[in-house]
This record gives C-alpha cells, structure tokens and sequence, in this order.
C-alpha cells in the first residue's frame, strides 16, 4: 500500500468474543502470545486504528510477521478450527530469477508469497531452490506473481511452463513408483508450506494408467479438484 515502507498486515476475522487493541493473543499452532498492539481497519489504501472489534470484524495486524494463512488466535481456553483446505492446482511453471545477482530477493519473494497463499510453492532435488515450480489455479496467478516479484520484491523473474495438468497427494512409495515409470509423464514434487508430495501428471489419462499399474499406491484428490 506504500511503496516506500513495505510493512506486512495480517487480516484477522473476529469469530467470537471482543477484539481489545493491545490485548495478549496467543497462536494456536506454536503456543506463543503476543501484544496486538498495531491494530487497524483497512480500506484500500487507507489505515485507521482500531479499538475494539466484535464477531463479524476483520482486523489487520501490523508486522504480525509470525502469523499464516488458516492460523487461530485465542485467549483463555485453547481454541483451534481446522486448516484451510489447500487448492488443487492445473498449471505449474518454473521459476527463475532473470538477475542472478538478486537471488536473495528472488528467495525472499518466492517464500512470502508461498505464506500468504498466492501461489503453491513445489521443489525437488533435481532442480533446487532456485528453481522452485509454481502452482497455480489458473494462468492468472502467473500474471499476479510476475508482476509482484518484479515490482514488489525487486526481482523480475521468467516462468517455464509444465506440461502437468493434474496433482494428486502420494508418498515415498508413491514417489518411488512413479520415478520408475517410464511411460509416464509425471514426477512428484514437495509443497514447500507442508511437506506434501504431490505426484504430477501430464492429464487424466496418464493418472488412470498408472492407477491401474500400481493400485496399492497412494493417489489421494486434493480439495476442490474436478476429477
């Protein structure tokens, strides 16, 4: 929102009780308290301090930098709801940065827009982190990331497109397989955020014939996946 003082917001909606600026919460996912002391409402472009806030509000919370998408927050009695489901998706590119001398910057936006849900973030041993594959929805990811590592983190970058259309949760064994498959087109990457492998493949065709194959291997749909 201001070029020249590139702070972070984390957006949090209030489910239940009071919002009180300056109250101690606690994260539920690593058990540690902090002082919320930066408290604003946000719209567009312009910041106001907020007081207090009821169920239904949505607060953000300046320089929260600990904080990720699907995280609870609570006071008192413990409280967590479940993860955010992860997208399943269709389009993977690699990514590359055009000035190697920026490789720091280039890891640096790579890594906070993997955090703040923008795109899914896949790496292997065969091509390292300076070569992470990004995976999206829909082509218009691409655009949105192209144009925030350029403008944003200082750190054009060029994407490769994959062939890959379909992902599917597997395992070490699944990923063993897969490696030794010849007529397949795929292979499995780890989702930086979790540690997931995902076994990529070509399209549906290529899934079903290394289904029938190996039909004790783990091929699990993720959320929201039209297959």
């Amino acid at each position: 929102m201001d070029p020249a003082h590139r702070d972070r917001i984390a957006f949090v909606r209030v489910c239940s009780g009071v919002f009180e600026r300056g109250m101690h919460v606690t994260r539920a996912a690593s058990g540690r308290s902090f002082a919320t002391k930066y408290a604003h409402t946000v719209f567009g472009a312009e910041r106001t301090v907020v007081d207090t806030a009821y169920p239904g509000d949505v607060v953000g919370l300046i320089n929260a930098s600990a904080l990720r998408v699907g995280d609870t927050l609570f006071t008192g009695k413990k409280t967590e709801y479940p993860p955010l489901p992860a997208f399943a998706p269709e389009y993977f590119a690699v990514a590359r940065p055009k000035d190697i001398s920026r490789s720091k910057q280039f890891r640096k936006g790579v890594a906070q827009l993997d955090e703040e849900g923008v795109i899914q973030v896949l790496v292997s041993d065969r091509r390292g982190d300076q070569a992470p594959v990004m995976a999206a929805v829909g082509p218009m990811q691409f655009d949105v990331i192209l144009h925030r590592m350029e403008h944003e983190f200082s750190s054009p970058i060029a994407l490769d497109q994959l062939s890959y259309r379909v992902a599917r949760i597997t395992d070490a064994d699944g990923a063993a397989a897969l490696a030794k498959a010849r007529l397949i087109s795929g292979e499995v990457l780890t989702r930086r955020s979790d540690g997931v492998l995902l076994a990529l493949f070509a399209d549906k065709w290529q899934l079903n014939a290394f289904q029938r194959t190996h039909p004790d291997i783990l091929l699990q749909p993720l959320i929201a996946t039209a297959d």
